[in-house]
């Protein structure tokens, strides 16, 4: 285990310093995810100074949950981009280079990049998710705290789990082009809200099916002690494990059936 988070810090190390080379591309996607996740803020400040709630949510409630969204999504950017590009990798002959080094093949896979818009989208996420606990008139007990510090570092692992499940689909879908790991990514844009507001399917399956939902909506109303069952979002380890091993389940079967990119 030492091994192969030193190997993955040095990997992760060498594609930063390949990526700060171009200092442009770096200001771009910095500034670029700061404007995306910024047009959402004012989406939500124009629906909220009309309707003051929505299913007894106010608006800096759900700015923790959207807050929540985008620090999960920085740190999933950041620390296992490379899972966006597994089409690519396995359906143009890079995985042959991957199988061939005594290292973790998904470990090399998923350090494979490193995506600087995750800066952009920490620095928003952080400051929105500082804000709206101000703002929340929470009073910070101890067992509130290590609440919140708990759903706060396993909340991205269900991203990068869910990432690396969805993007599994190459090993069975034989082109690098494919949209259906966007798809999914598309689906759990819906967890950037509460998800009392869908209806029972659209909750199954940000809950159980694909649990989008425990790395924003679960904390935020465990943190917060908002919903009908705020205890929920201390499942956020138990779905991030899930994940996980889902997505090394879904590497590992693909693996099985991989069949190289010769002629």
């Amino acid at each position: 285990m030492r091994r192969n988070i030193w190997l993955y810090r040095r990997c992760l190390g060498a594609q930063l310093r390949a990526t700060l080379e171009y200092e442009g591309d770096f200001w771009i996607m910095s500034v670029a995810a700061l404007l995306t996740q910024g047009m959402g803020i004012v989406f939500l400040w124009a629906i909220f100074r009309t309707i003051p709630q929505i299913n007894g949510w106010r608006f800096w409630d759900v700015v923790l949950i959207y807050s929540l969204v985008a620090l999960t999504e920085g740190i999933a950017v950041l620390l296992a981009q490379g899972a966006w590009s597994m089409a690519v990798t396995v359906n143009l002959g890079g995985l042959d280079t991957v199988l061939v080094r005594p290292f973790s093949p998904l470990l090399q896979v998923l350090s494979s990049q490193i995506g600087m818009n995750g800066l952009g989208n920490l620095a928003l996420g952080g400051s929105l998710f500082v804000a709206a606990l101000r703002h929340a008139g929470t009073s910070w007990t101890p067992a509130r705290i290590a609440t919140a510090a708990l759903v706060l570092a396993c909340a991205p692992l269900v991203k990068i789990g869910l990432n690396v499940l969805t993007n599994c689909s190459a090993f069975w879908l034989k082109t690098p082009w494919s949209m259906f790991p966007f798809a999914f990514h598309t689906l759990g844009e819906l967890a950037r809200y509460p998800i009392s507001i869908y209806g029972v399917v659209v909750r199954v399956i940000l809950s159980v099916v694909l649990p989008y939902a425990f790395m924003s909506y679960f904390p935020a109303t465990a943190v917060l002690s908002l919903g009908s069952a705020p205890w929920l979002g201390l499942l956020t380890p138990v779905a991030a494990a899930w994940c996980l091993v889902l997505g090394r389940w879904a590497f590992r079967r693909g693996l099985l059936r991989y069949e190289s990119a010769g002629n």
